[in-house]
C-alpha cells in the first residue's frame, strides 16, 4: 500500500501554502490543507460561519471562480504548542476601488497524523489604514 506524502512539516508552511493557493485560485490545493475533521470552520468577512468541508469548499469555489485573491499576509503573531498553533495576521489586499485595503485574520492549525492542517480561518474587514510594522516589536 502506497503511503501518501505528509504535506507541510510546520504550521508556517501550511500558512504559506494557504496564501499561495489563494493567490493562484487553486481550490484543490487550498482544500488539501484543511484537517479531515468535519468540525473545521471558516468565516469570511461579513459572511456566516461555515462548518465542514462541503460548505467551506463551496464558499471558496465561489470566491475563487474569478481568479486569485492576491492577499499578502504580514505581521504574524503566533502562539503555539506541540499540537496546535494560532496565527493572527494582517492580510493586505486591494479593494474593488483599487485602493489598498486590509483584513485581520486568525488561522488555527492542529498537528494531525498527516501533518499540520487548518481547522479555522476567520477574516474580518479592518477599518482605516493597515498598521505599520514595527521592527523588533515585542508583545507582552
Amino acid at each position: 500500500m502506497k503511503r501518501s506524502k505528509q504535506l507541510n512539516g510546520s504550521a508556517a508552511e501550511v500558512e504559506a501554502a494557504f496564501y499561495d493557493a489563494l493567490n493562484r485560485a487553486d481550490l484543490d490545493a487550498l482544500m488539501a490543507l484543511w484537517a479531515d475533521d468535519e468540525e473545521i470552520v471558516c468565516i469570511h468577512p461579513g459572511g456566516p460561519r461555515l462548518i465542514g468541508h462541503a460548505a467551506i469548499r463551496d464558499a471558496w469555489a465561489a470566491i475563487l471562480e474569478h481568479g486569485g485573491l492576491h492577499i499578502r499576509p504580514s505581521q504574524l503573531h503566533e502562539t503555539h504548542n506541540l499540537m496546535s498553533s494560532v496565527h493572527t495576521v494582517i492580510e493586505g489586499t486591494t479593494a474593488a476601488s483599487g485602493d489598498p485595503a486590509h483584513l485581520l485574520a486568525t488561522n488555527v492549525y492542529v498537528k494531525t497524523p498527516r501533518g499540520w492542517r487548518i481547522v479555522l480561518h476567520h477574516a474580518s474587514v479592518a477599518s482605516g489604514a493597515a498598521p505599520a510594522e514595527v521592527p523588533g516589536q515585542v508583545l507582552h
